[in-house]
């Protein structure tokens, strides 16, 4: 398989995006909308175009609809499809307003891909290898990142907010293992296993190798042993939040692997995420990719 600079391996979806809610419905509630947008998404899919766009060549290993593989293709971005004849893609309906969200979601072929995924993420050949999708056996994915800096690969994960995930024994080595962990200001404290952030950044500190958490508005924070870092958010007009922290992950990842500092991963990154939040979805706000040379 032909060498790319980032591979990302997780689960792709068909959105269905419901976008200006005034708020999120109350129990037994419908709430109207005449803003409504169909796009694929997943964090494997979003990460991958905005680093693309930034100039990163790209794999994305997923099991995959007609649409999502359809626009990977339209953005020069490889596909490794794993979804099999017969299989369904996966469907998710999200309620969006200016600074939250709340999703419904058809799992379909996704809940079948994780050995699938492993397979695949020991044959891969590609600089980096970023997860995006919650694994259910972490001492088995633990070996595969190993593997992977056997190989000179780095490795990288969005787990996502999952709390049986925060209960696993076996996540805090698959963390450590990781070389760039990313987090959100909820998902920090509940893996820590701490009851606020600050706390959580400590518990970090110690037991990652480097822990990107994202504060929405406020922007990020990269920490370690070594580091500590925080960049702001730039200021954008927001429509939907959908899928930023993914876009996010790509914008910093394509710096990381630029070899830039820590100032300036986080600032590509708040730039990507930011402007994602300017269309529907986590595509279409998002600039379009730069000439190749």
């Amino acid at each position: 398989m032909e060498a790319v600079d980032l591979v990302t391996v997780g689960e792709a979806f068909e959105d269905l995006v419901f976008m200006g809610l005034p708020r999120l419905p109350r129990l037994g509630e419908e709430i109207m909308t005449d803003r409504f947008l169909q796009t694929p998404g997943g964090g494997a899919v979003i990460t991958a175009v905005a680093a693309s766009r930034l100039g990163t060549r790209c794999r994305v290993v997923s099991g995959l609809g007609d649409g999502a593989a359809a626009l990977l293709h339209g953005e020069g971005i490889e596909i490794h499809n794993l979804r099999r004849e017969g299989e369904l893609h996966a469907l998710t309906a999200a309620l969006s307003t200016k600074r939250d969200r709340s999703f419904v979601t058809f799992n379909g072929v996704n809940d079948r891909l994780e050995p699938r995924f492993a397979a695949a993420a020991r044959r891969e050949n590609a600089r980096h290898l970023h997860f995006a999708f919650y694994p259910r056996d972490c001492r088995r994915w633990e070996r595969v990142v190993a593997g992977a800096r056997r190989r000179g690969i780095s490795t990288s994960w969005d787990f996502g907010w999952n709390e049986g995930l925060a209960r696993d024994p076996g996540f805090p080595g698959l963390a450590a293992a990781l070389d760039c962990l990313f987090l959100n200001e909820k998902e920090a404290p509940l893996f820590a296993r701490r009851r606020s952030l600050e706390r959580a950044v400590d518990h970090w500190r110690q037991h990652a190798r480097n822990a990107v958490i994202k504060l929405g508005p406020r922007g990020s924070r990269w920490v370690s042993r070594e580091i500590d870092v925080a960049a702001p958010a730039p200021r954008v007009r927001v429509v939907d939040t959908t899928g930023a922290g993914d876009a996010f992950d790509g914008g910093f990842l394509h710096a990381f692997l630029q070899g830039a500092g820590p100032l300036t991963c986080l600032k590509s990154g708040n730039q990507m995420g930011a402007l994602s939040t300017r269309g529907a979805g986590g595509l279409a706000g998002l600039p379009r990719p730069r000439k190749r040379r």
